[in-house]
């Protein structure tokens, strides 16, 4: 297939999938697994996307980045996680428990994956988004919601959560919000915790893929078109996608993509 449809075609999927909890960059090598590319290669370029939602994202929230930068000033190391610069604190140290986890994390992928053949990548991309629909039951489950504002734990939890999440498989949305409900934070709160923390998150994970896809044959413009892709539909789809996600049960949707792709890997 035509290299520069290919990146339109992913970026589309980037920008809708972003925003519901089935693991974006899963679907994403998914569906470049099954156009021929390597799991490596595929694993990249769904990483290398993430740049694209996260400029759709910083626009959606900037009202809220806004507000979380201006309390920079005021934040003090024995008063971090109190009133207006705790979003900020939170933020700040999930990030830096991400990208410790996610170093991790992306050493054993890489070891992994390079041992896999397409089928069998897919059927293991496959059980982890059965894991996270099943996680994200569980919290859907919970009744806690009696917090308002996170501590230094919840930033260090969910923060390491989302650094699992540079698994293909592992919904970042997914996981992060489930965590936070199961912290005790209403769904609401939760949500917007989340998709502040994708921010960073996204451009750290697309930086990552930025510099492993030099190596892959993604040539420049193709790589321009797919982040543009991304980055438009990720904005034009955000606010009706995250409203389906509070009205409808998407982790039985998570599960059942994870048995398709289970069950196509082991097919092949």
């Amino acid at each position: 297939m035509d290299p520069h449809l290919v990146a339109v075609v992913v970026g589309i999927l980037q920008g809708v999938f972003e925003w519901l909890p089935i693991s974006s960059e899963g679907n994403v090598a998914i569906t470049l697994t099954a156009l021929g590319e390597r799991p490596g290669v595929a694993v990249s370029y769904a990483l290398f996307l993430h740049l694209g939602t996260a400029v759709s994202a910083t626009v959606y929230y900037r009202e809220e980045v806004h507000t979380a930068l201006s309390s920079w000033s005021a934040v003090r190391p024995d008063s971090a996680f109190d009133g207006e610069t705790a979003t900020l604190s939170f933020v700040a140290v999930a990030t830096a428990a991400s990208a410790a986890v996610g170093v991790v994390a992306l050493l054993a992928l890489d070891a992994v994956v390079s041992e896999l053949a397409g089928g069998t990548f897919v059927a293991l991309i496959g059980v982890l988004l059965v894991a996270t629909g099943l996680l994200q039951r569980v919290a859907d489950a919970s009744t806690l919601a009696t917090r308002s504002t996170p501590d230094a734990l919840d930033a260090l939890l969910v923060g390491a959560l989302q650094g699992l999440a540079i698994l293909p498989g592992v919904s970042r949305s997914g996981t992060t919000t489930s965590a936070l409900l199961l912290r005790g934070h209403e769904g609401t709160a939760a949500f917007r915790l989340s998709f502040l923390l994708s921010i960073p998150a996204a451009l750290l994970g697309g930086g990552v893929g930025l510099v492993r896809t030099g190596g892959i044959g993604v040539s420049p413009t193709a790589g321009f078109v797919a982040l543009v892709a991304a980055a438009i539909v990720g904005y034009a789809t955000i606010d009706v996608l995250m409203r389906v996600v509070r009205r409808v049960a998407v982790w039985l949707l998570c599960v059942g993509l994870g048995g398709l792709a289970i069950l196509g890997g082991l097919a092949v």
